[in-house]
């Protein structure tokens, strides 16, 4: 059980909850929601004992489980199924058993008694954690999340951001934790493995927060839901399913401006009154005491909800190119003996649009990353044409300095504008005041998308390579991302798992990876999208 008494969280002076108390037992499964921003990833970083509240209490009795929004998190050297197996200590636990196994067959008599003394030793503890059935678990639960045994042979440096996101969250469940807290749980999953992972945690036993967009994993898994209230501080908990949760939140905000209308109307009339009655000396105690009574009375109510403001997105107007800004030839790319792709030749036309479709670890992350000149091919090159001005937005925010400040970053990608003008860019993606001297690390992700975003605002690309745009967006974001490149007058290169990011680019072109299939768009490929 995790228990919280009284947290209060800040960033800076900032203000994100104040005084919340709740716990998590086992059977609630909690979807934790609110606005980019409001506060979540940094909620559960706290929860999952990554940071600490400015004051309170956490406590928790029982194992925690906690997948954050970047995987990059684990020895780059290990291979995928040792990161999975460490979950349960059975990564060590295997790998001695295995050189024990090596020196049994040694022709060396010593070696060999020795061996077989320590290998009884080794098997208690592997089957003290689970044995092999354990490890065919941990295969399972892999599968079931698209990772094949190829990926999991691999050292975790040589894999997608996708592949390593679903390497930790396949960690995290295979650690039979008995509290889950799940940032992001379905991002660069498709849809095969996110129905999977639907009908896991509907049976999941123990104790869950979950992050997410996805109205349909919420509507199906979760019974209670927290609302972080941006607006007011405050952590609403809804006892109820994520149906019900959304009549209630109607109801509760209709209820709060019929409250602060009648009683804004009552404090008027007592104002009125009061000024009245101030203009006698003889009443002009009683004329404080009704002003104070109004006071009271507007100061009591719960705040009328803001509306919830939007980044207003819009994509830079292109510079000035040739008819074909970038073209790239024979590309091909393999991590040792498991090759990715071969033999991809790609033409971007000004004003193109073209969609790379392909299983996750098909190579689509690493050929935006070979377009954008920030990975080199193993045979093939990348050639610029007239005036081209790349624009490049990583799914894992790399193109981000995460030890400089929101408007580090920002000043870095637009030297030419002055701090005044950077100023106005970022507010328009919601960064203002005291957010701005932020460092990168701390944004969550959806405040790290809005920030690679607003670089490329300023960028004037003619040629966007876009990888993942509407992942960790709330949905009033999303339209604004896919309004924008529906909107973009230059060429883009998109790779998603957005079935309405395609539909908003509306791509003349489709690349098909690993094979390098390049044909005109059809109806038919939309199919792929979402397995892809």
């Amino acid at each position: 059980m995790l228990v919280v008494r009284d947290v209060e969280v800040r960033v800076g002076a900032r203000l994100l909850l104040e005084k919340a108390s709740f716990q998590v037992a086992p059977g609630d499964k909690i979807g934790l929601v609110g606005r980019n921003g409001a506060g979540k990833t940094t909620l559960t970083k706290i929860l999952a004992g990554a940071g600490q509240p400015t004051s309170g209490t956490i406590s928790h009795t029982g194992s925690v489980g906690y997948l954050p929004q970047d995987p990059r998190t684990g020895d780059p050297e290990v291979l995928a199924k040792n990161r999975i197996l460490s979950a349960r200590g059975l990564d060590t636990v295997i790998s001695r058993m295995r050189r024990t196994e090596e020196e049994m067959a040694s022709t060396d008599p010593a070696i060999q008694e020795r061996a077989m003394e320590r290998y009884a030793r080794v098997e208690a503890e592997l089957t003290a954690a689970g044995g092999y059935a354990a490890e065919a678990e941990a295969a399972r639960i892999s599968a079931n999340l698209g990772l094949p045994d190829r990926v999991l042979s691999q050292p975790l440096r040589t894999l997608s951001g996708g592949q390593r996101r679903r390497i930790e969250l396949a960690r995290i469940l295979f650690s039979d934790a008995d509290i889950m807290l799940l940032d992001e749980p379905t991002n660069h999953l498709d849809a095969d493995s996110i129905s999977w992972l639907r009908s896991y945690l509907i049976n999941y036993s123990g104790g869950l927060m979950v992050i997410s967009h996805d109205t349909e994993l919420l509507e199906q898994t979760v019974n209670k839901v927290f609302h972080l209230d941006a607006n007011r501080s405050l952590l609403d908990v809804y006892s109820m399913n994520w149906k019900r949760y959304l009549q209630q939140r109607a109801t509760d905000e209709e209820r709060r401006r019929r409250e602060r209308k009648n009683a804004e109307r009552k404090a008027d009339r007592l104002f009125a009154q009061a000024e009245k009655m101030g203009a006698k000396a003889t009443k002009a105690v009683a004329a404080k005491n009704m002003a104070r009574r109004a006071e009271r009375l507007l100061s009591g109510l719960e705040a009328e909800r803001v509306q919830d403001r939007v980044a207003k997105i819009k994509l830079p107007e292109p510079a000035p190119c040739g008819r074909t800004p970038l073209t790239a030839s024979g590309l091909s790319k393999a991590y040792g003996s498991l090759e990715v792709f071969a033999g991809v030749d790609l033409a971007i036309d000004r004003g193109s649009r073209v969609v790379i479709l392909g299983l996750n670890g098909a190579g689509k992350t690493t050929l935006l990353r070979i377009l954008a000149g920030l990975g080199e091919p193993d045979t093939g090159e990348v050639h610029p044409g007239h005036g081209l001005k790349l624009g490049y937005y990583a799914q894992e925010h790399e193109t981000l300095d995460v030890e400089r400040t929101v408007l580090e970053n920002m000043k870095r990608a637009s030297p030419e504008l002055n701090e005044t003008e950077v100023r106005k860019v970022l507010g328009s993606f919601l960064f203002t005041g005291d957010d701005v001297e932020k460092k990168a690390e701390v944004l969550s992700g959806g405040e790290k998308t809005r920030l690679a975003l607003a670089t490329l605002v300023v960028s004037s690309a003619n040629v966007l390579l876009l990888d993942e745009p509407t992942n960790n967006l709330d949905p009033a974001s999303r339209e604004e991302i896919l309004a924008a490149i529906h909107s973009y007058a230059g060429a883009i290169v998109l790779v998603t798992h957005d079935e309405g990011a395609v539909e908003a680019l509306e791509p003349d072109r489709v690349l098909v990876l690993p094979d390098g299939t390049e044909d005109l768009w059809t109806a038919e490929y939309a199919e792929l999208i979402t397995l892809a």
